[in-house]
């Protein structure tokens, strides 16, 4: 995907303390451990990604991140952050623009982007962990991403295309589409009304943001390149609920969709209508 370079004037960046390009990487198997702990026992994915990583390496959660950061070095990093940086830009101009579209612009907040940089990291909804993969926190609207997750991605979904790291960020820029339009917040409500109901509206809320970051594609399909569609349905599926957990997970318990419902959430945002998304979380 041929995204223009980015401009730190039309970004917030940052990195979770502990300088640039040393988060380590436990990885693949911390995320799937944590997973399955979540699906099976309802446990904390945050606290079992800390645990992992408490026993495999030893470290303190990294400080504050510093507020005069060099937004220019950090996105200039490696070629996954700039890539990233490039990515956020074009997001933060077609969400505008399409809040902008639909009469809401005053609505629209940029999100912070931050590079996990310490393995582990305090954040608005907890302690962060390298271990437990892209993630977007609500509470400080945040995107935290550790780059050495793309290596990870490629190994599971057998591509290293660009458009397959996009649609990681794209999909954690979904989850602050969400906060904005409230959408999170009604899930979140009915999870607490309903708890017998918190994976499958779970499911619904990863399903959107999914289809958030086709429309996102969809509404700069001028700038795909071929192969880039297939790469992002290969990634959409590498990470579904049911590849995973290897089957050994019921149904129910799945909280991100199966393979077949994140591809098909991918197709149908790349249409670049954002409304078809929104009847995915319409729960009455």
């Amino acid at each position: 995907m041929r995204l223009n370079p980015f401009d730190t004037g039309n970004i917030k960046v940052g990195t979770t303390g502990g300088g640039v390009g040393k988060a380590g990487g436990l990885g693949c198997g911390t995320i799937v451990i944590a997973a399955i702990g979540y699906f099976v026992f309802g446990m904390d994915p945050f606290q079992t990604a800390a645990t992992v990583e408490s026993v495999q390496q030893q470290g303190q959660v990294s400080q504050a991140p510093n507020q005069s950061e060099d937004e220019q070095a950090i996105c200039s990093s490696n070629e996954y952050a700039t890539e990233t940086c490039n990515a956020l830009q074009s997001l933060n101009q077609t969400w505008a623009s399409t809040f902008q579209e639909q009469g809401l612009g005053e609505r629209f907040q940029q999100p912070t982007l931050r590079f996990a940089t310490s393995q582990r990291f305090d954040t608005a909804c907890g302690t962060g962990s390298v271990g437990m993969g892209p993630f977007y926190c609500p509470a400080d609207q945040t995107i935290y991403i550790d780059v050495g997750f793309y290596d990870q991605l490629a190994r599971m979904s057998g591509n290293t295309g660009d458009f397959a790291r996009y649609y990681v960020i794209a999909h954690e820029y979904g989850h602050h589409i969400q906060t904005l339009t409230g959408v999170s917040n009604q899930i979140r409500s009915a999870q607490q009304y309903d708890p017998s109901r918190a994976n499958s509206l779970n499911v619904l809320m990863e399903l959107q943001a999914d289809c958030y970051a086709g429309v996102w594609a969809g509404k700069n399909r001028n700038l795909i390149e071929p192969g880039d569609i297939e790469e992002g349905m290969e990634s959409a599926a590498a990470i579904g609920d049911d590849r995973l957990t290897g089957g050994n997970v019921s149904s129910e318990n799945f909280t991100h969709g199966t393979s077949q419902q994140r591809s098909a959430a991918l197709q149908l945002g790349l249409q670049g209508d954002d409304r078809a998304c929104d009847r995915i979380t319409d729960i009455g």
